[in-house]
């Protein structure tokens, strides 16, 4: 059976859920961009404190556990992002489908 897409769009519950989404993965994609920024500029201008080593008897340095924690960080962005996209937008998702189909 074909939705009223006319429904769907004019619904509040469904313009709410456009416009949540939207400021969510733009705030979560910004929050990835200035860590992978920070990270490159670092690189590109202060790159002696990547370079120096994390104790004085060991080979690996600094830039090692900054470049994992890059790495880390966009799991746990898109952690936080699935969970509140299974959770809250789509209970939001259910429930436009089924006011569109009364």
């Amino acid at each position: 059976m074909a939705l009223p897409v006319e429904r769907i769009q004019r619904n509040p519950k469904f313009i709410a859920l456009v416009h949540t989404r939207r400021v969510f993965s733009w705030t979560l994609s910004i929050i990835m961009l200035a860590i992978y920024c920070v990270f490159i500029l670092v690189i590109g201008f202060k790159k002696e404190l990547f370079g120096t080593p994390l104790g004085p008897d060991t080979v690996i340095t600094w830039g090692i556990p900054f470049g994992v924690g890059v790495i880390l960080s966009a799991f746990v962005l898109t952690g936080i992002y699935v969970r509140r996209a299974n959770g809250e937008f789509d209970r939001l998702t259910r429930e436009v489908i089924e006011e569109a189909q009364q």
